[in-house]
């Protein structure tokens, strides 16, 4: 491991300050993927600026009846708060969902939503990456790729986002607020990951030395009938090969209101808007589930080993939408 230096910030503008300018810097949250790469050599840092002790780990209710989570809320502590279990159930269940409960204990929700994906090609420094070295070529188009991108990829990288939590978020309509020299800023979390395209190495719209203070949930009283479900190759401790977060509002049979994400299918935690338009206004049953996850899936396009993904995530909408709409009418 390349020799780093270490300081501890207190406040967020001196965190700020300290990776003003200087790009091989990093912010220390939890630690529980950036270490692993810095193992790996993937992550080279100079300089790592620990924001623990910074003032950003309470999770409150905002006036007008969201949740502001703060970055350095550990993932235990925001799956265990009553206001996130009560509100947002799938958010909770999507962080339970995800690592191992020491893990869960370290990491943050600001370092979450920055993690790296797990792609091998990625994580090996002798293979080509078009995410770690641009221009290099993605050699998981043509090699291993089971558990790669259905959805948003292209020809210079085939890789997913492996966040359980960021899936519920971007369900919910999540605004992420950052800091930066210049004063702060926020974007909804649905324009904070960049599209792949030509510049996989490009990852989210973080403005350079840019602190992530924490993240909104704007009130949401679907949510309150929501869920998170993840299939992985394992029962535990996996990331997922598919996952959902879905949220059901049924009125006289008729879908009032839904949201619905897609996990492990994208570079990002994907937002299934053209299912929920499918679905608002429709009958809350199985043929129509399955029509709004046809109509979602139809953009896929699978590699030839993980074509199974979009089987997957069909039989997965239709399931849960289905166990959400006989909740609701109970």
């Amino acid at each position: 491991m390349r020799e780093f230096g270490y300081q501890r910030a207190y406040d967020v503008s001196g965190a700020v300050a300290l990776l003003d300018g200087d790009p091989d810097a990093r912010f220390l949250g939890g630690g529980t993927n950036l270490v692993d790469l810095m193992k790996t050599g993937v992550e080279r840092p100079a300089l790592l600026v620990d924001v623990r002790e910074l003032p950003l780990n309470r999770v409150e209710s905002t006036p007008d009846g969201g949740l502001r989570i703060g970055a350095t809320v550990t993932n235990s502590d925001l799956a265990a708060h009553p206001e996130v279990r009560r509100r947002y159930p799938a958010l909770a269940q999507a962080v339970l969902a995800g690592a191992s409960g020491q893990l869960r204990n370290m990491a943050t929700v600001g370092g979450n939503l920055l993690q790296r994906t797990r792609c091998g090609y990625f994580a090996d420094v002798t293979s080509p990456c078009n995410k770690r070295v641009p221009g290099s070529g993605c050699p998981a188009v043509e090699g291993e790729h089971h558990n790669h991108a259905v959805l948003g990829a292209s020809d210079h990288c085939v890789a997913t986002h492996p966040s359980d939590m960021g899936v519920a978020l971007a369900a919910f309509d999540a605004v992420v607020a950052y800091e930066t020299a210049d004063g702060p800023g926020e974007v909804p979390l649905a324009d904070f990951y960049l599209p792949v395209g030509e510049t996989p190495h490009l990852e989210t719209v973080l403005p350079p030395g840019a602190l992530i203070t924490g993240v909104t949930l704007p009130p949401a009283p679907v949510a309150a009938v929501s869920r998170y479900r993840k299939v992985r190759e394992r029962a535990s401790y996996a990331f997922a090969i598919g996952s959902i977060a879905a949220a059901l509002d049924v009125h006289d049979g008729r879908v009032r209101e839904v949201r619905l994400a897609f996990g492990a299918v994208a570079s990002r935690p994907w937002r299934a808007r053209a299912a929920e338009r499918v679905l608002t206004g429709a009958p809350a049953d199985a043929e129509t589930f399955a029509a709004a996850a046809d109509a979602e899936l139809a953009r896929a396009k699978p590699l030839p080993h993980n074509g199974y993904k979009v089987t997957l995530m069909r039989n997965l909408v239709v399931a849960v939408l289905s166990e959400l709409a006989e909740e609701a009418t109970r």
